[in-house]
């Protein structure tokens, strides 16, 4: 893993209240793992971040192991992995994602 690429992946992860590490973009998904949390994301009404892991081989191949956790997408709220997309596709379901991201969202924005 290099140094470099983690650095840009903690200050990613740091800058961002919600961001998601997916295939593709929000508008065009590029598998339906990340379309499914995407759709998800955008139900709850708060912007998220996103970067593009087939445009980021470095990224790609170093947050499996930086996040101990193997497939894309991963969503991370406030700094902290969420999961990738059955978690959060249950947490939508449930109720639990809407109340995550909006806290996440509210205090992004009173800074």
């Amino acid at each position: 893993m290099s140094n470099e690429t983690i650095d840009t992946i903690r200050s990613q992860i740091q800058d961002n209240p919600i961001i998601l590490y997916m295939k593709g973009s929000p508008q065009a998904p590029q598998c339906g793992f990340s379309a499914q949390t995407v759709q998800c994301l955008m139900a709850c009404g708060q912007r998220f971040a996103y970067v593009d892991v087939l445009s980021n081989p470095d990224i790609r191949a170093t947050l499996p192991e930086f996040s101990d956790w193997p497939t894309f997408p991963q969503l991370y709220v406030d700094g902290e992995l969420v999961g990738g997309c059955d978690i959060i596709t249950e947490m939508y379901q449930s109720g639990e994602l809407q109340p995550l991201v909006e806290q996440a969202g509210a205090a992004a924005a009173s800074e």
